[in-house]
């Protein structure tokens, strides 16, 4: 047997963040076209409520276009729907002509949710499934503050939803229902059909179709992957059905076996396409970005810390103590690495981006220059954010992790 073609981690890290998107950034201010066409180059882009400094979603976004404002987001999701809301791994914002692919796992979760749910949500909901969606083919879009008359409602945390709420979200993830829009950031469902047409009306694909589409979309967009990663990556797939195809592939030679070297120098047997060996990506630009923790590049915390030896966790051992975190703190990166993280945090009434803290990776020199840089970024972020000013804390810069 031949041996494997090895990658180098900085070729590695490089190609990494080439497919998506974080080896530059695209000047002034993305027009429709080109910001939808950047959310199908990552092929998602993950929802998250926190705001922290602003919600995930926009600043994912904005790693990639500066330019990019939140408000830029909503014509495509609500307008033009040539985006919309469902499940990958997690809560995401997907282009609409994907949505097909997303008919099998509306299938799969019938099944799946209802045994789930039962457990976890109690069997009152299913008796209310017929009444809410007549509700809204009767009386159009409603949030789940607009079901339920005359249910018990809880206190307002996510497990504590009353049986039409939880009607209404099995609806959305078995399909009948999409979301037509958000208030705030409260969703408004309506029947699929009068959101999304004409795709909710094409034909479905074979599930080796989708199988096919969806493992061939995870290695463009990750470039070299285990079958765990490819499956994982929009979650419509199984593991067992990721195996096959890579087994499929490299049977028939679209796909080779690699060593991907590690940030610590160890290899790791990935899949990739015969041609990406010969690829040679760019030297990524040394412009200081601060990333969201959800951002696609950094969501698998064990691929992100083979590949760039950044252990994004709450708490890290460090020599001899536990060096703890708070729950959201933003990985920085600066060219093909990750230099460190940082606590900030939004102040709008008082116009204030309050930096609480920013820690160095072990190895990376907080000079002049690169501080300089940092807070720059952190100037630029400060207005995305609708703030005015950055205002450090007197011990804001801390030992290196």
């Amino acid at each position: 047997m031949p041996a494997r073609s090895i990658l180098p981690n900085q070729t590695a890290r490089r190609l990494f963040l080439h497919r998506h998107l974080l080896d530059d950034v695209r000047p002034g201010k993305p027009q429709d076209a080109a910001l939808l066409a950047t959310i199908e180059r990552l092929g998602f882009v993950q929802l998250d409520s926190i705001t922290t400094v602003e919600r995930a979603h926009h600043m994912i976004l904005r790693a990639r276009w500066p330019g990019y404002r939140p408000e830029q987001l909503s014509p495509l999701l609500e307008d033009h729907r040539s985006l919309f809301e469902h499940w990958t791994h997690d809560a995401s914002i997907i282009p609409t002509a994907y949505f097909p692919h997303w008919k099998h796992r509306f299938a799969r979760d019938r099944a799946r949710l209802v045994e789930r749910w039962r457990t976890w949500r109690g069997d009152g909901y299913l008796a209310n499934v017929d009444a809410v969606l007549t509700q809204i083919a009767e009386h159009g879009p409603v949030s789940s503050a607009e079901v339920g008359e005359g249910e018990a409602r809880g206190t307002g945390g996510w497990w504590e939803w009353h049986p039409s709420k939880t009607a209404l979200e099995y609806l959305w993830r078995c399909g009948h229902l999409a979301v037509a829009r958000r208030d705030g950031f409260r969703k408004v469902y309506d029947l699929t059909e009068r959101v999304i047409p004409a795709h909710h009306a094409a034909a479905c694909p074979t599930s080796e179709e989708t199988v096919d589409w969806a493992c061939n979309a995870a290695l463009d967009r990750l470039g070299f992957a285990t079958s765990g990663e490819i499956a994982g990556f929009f979650a419509t797939v199984t593991p067992d059905e990721a195996k096959a195809w890579c087994a499929n592939g490299l049977q028939s030679g679209a796909l080779v076996e690699i060593e991907v070297e590690g940030a610590d120098g160890a290899p790791r047997r990935c899949l990739a396409r015969p041609e990406t060996l010969d690829e040679t990506p760019p030297e990524p630009t040394g412009r200081v970005r601060i990333l969201s923790p959800f951002d696609p590049a950094l969501r698998d915390r064990n691929r992100a810390e083979r590949l760039f030896g950044f252990h994004y966790r709450i708490e890290v051992f460090v020599p001899e103590k536990l060096r703890k975190y708070g729950y959201y703190v933003f990985p920085v990166l600066e060219g093909d690495r990750i230099i460190g993280r940082i606590d900030a945090k939004a102040d709008r009434q008082t116009g204030t981006l309050a930096v609480r803290a920013f820690w160095p990776e072990r190895g990376v020199k907080p000079g002049a220059g690169r501080l300089q840089r940092l807070e720059t970024e952190l100037d630029r972020l400060a207005r995305f954010s609708g703030c005015d000013r950055v205002e450090f804390a007197p011990d804001w810069l801390r030992e290196a992790v």
